[in-house]
């Protein structure tokens, strides 16, 4: 008997449920033995707590195209794993009692940089552990791209997309406010394709005027609108010279809702230019994945699910140079994948005429 348990951890995305799929098809499809497939609720509570489904194959059909994730997700900070709960619950002692205790030959974890980071402490402990990459944020090192990104950028782009007619008919400035915390990928490749002006990513810190030097040029130009698309992470260059003690005070004293609405303060203040925020949030984790995503999370799960049936535990699955294969869960978890300032795409940016507020 092949028993295997499964897990969603984290923020969710649109693919979870089409790489779920991949990763059983593939099992059940392959397998020489009986396969019980576990599935935990959750994320990761659902391993502490005993909280789990027996799954069939048919419950995975007709979810190839399903946002969201059928086994719940929750968030169980990676920095509060060897904290009891408020029952004095040993975390990882529970995890590893629940896999043992349903005789799992692997855990099959989704997850991002938070979920891998206990992904790898559970390897760390002998347990048997096979990660796939899943984040809107696409920061997961040693992979070149996650599913749930695409459709992200989907959702993004057509917020923006929507912005430009009325931004145009009052002659306002818009600014759009995208996800993406410690990284820019997100804002950064929706920008691109919806058509922004100025693209403010954490990687590379903003000066205010040079953000207004774009509008400014805009209204010269004849353009009676600008549109900027923000990372909820960027940051100014005044900002980015305080020290973490420094800005994180700052931060515990901010009097805006997010940098955005600061933004918007400061070019009104300067320039006296009507500003309006959008904030799109969680509707880019939302909805159907988009094509790209269905395939992508298909070809995750099912080397994911392979592996599983040759044993190779311990790895992430991953896609570099358009080869879907494994990288060891040791050398990812704990780190992120920034945007290069000087990489290829910011420089193609930048020849089209998009800013990026340095």
């Amino acid at each position: 008997m092949l028993r295997v348990g499964m897990l969603t951890s984290g923020g969710d995305c649109q693919a979870l449920n089409a790489t779920m799929r991949g990763v059983v098809k593939t099992i059940l499809n392959n397998s020489k033995e009986p396969v019980e497939i576990y599935g935990f609720e959750d994320g990761y509570k659902g391993l502490i707590y005993g909280q789990f489904r027996l799954l069939t194959g048919d419950d995975f059909s007709g979810i190839l195209s399903h946002g969201g994730t059928i086994l719940g997700t929750s968030r169980v900070p990676f920095k509060t794993i060897d904290e009891p709960d408020e029952n004095g619950v040993n975390k990882v002692e529970a995890m590893k009692q629940t896999y043992h205790k349903l005789r799992l030959n692997c855990l099959v974890i989704l997850g991002g940089n938070g979920s891998l980071k206990t992904a790898n402490r559970l390897s760390e402990e002998g347990l048997n552990v096979v990660a796939l990459p899943k984040t809107i944020d696409n920061d997961i090192y040693g992979t070149d791209m996650t599913f749930g990104f695409h459709s992200a950028v989907n959702v993004a782009s057509n917020a923006i997309e929507c912005i430009h007619t009325t931004a145009n008919s009052h002659g306002r400035v818009f600014i759009v406010e995208i996800m993406g915390h410690k990284v820019g990928w997100l804002p950064l490749y929706a920008g691109i394709a919806s058509g922004a002006d100025v693209i403010l990513i954490p990687e590379i810190p903003y000066d205010i005027d040079k953000v207004i030097d774009v509008i400014e040029e805009r209204d010269r130009n004849g353009s009676r609108f600008t549109i900027i698309a923000v990372a909820e992470g960027a940051i100014s260059k005044k900002d980015a010279e305080l020290s973490k003690k420094d800005y994180k005070k700052k931060l515990t004293n901010y009097e805006f809702p997010s940098v955005s609405y600061e933004i918007a303060a400061a070019i009104e203040e300067k320039t006296g230019r009507e500003v309006r925020v959008t904030v799109p949030g969680h509707t880019q984790r939302g909805g159907s994945p988009v094509p790209y995503d269905r395939i992508f999370a298909t070809r995750i799960g099912a080397v994911g699910g392979k592996m599983v049936i040759d044993k190779e535990y311990g790895y992430m699955v991953t896609y570099l140079s358009r080869v879907v294969t494994k990288v060891p869960l040791s050398e990812v978890a704990g780190k992120l994948k920034y945007v290069d300032p000087e990489s290829d795409i910011v420089q193609e940016a930048r020849l089209i005429g998009i800013s990026f507020g340095d």
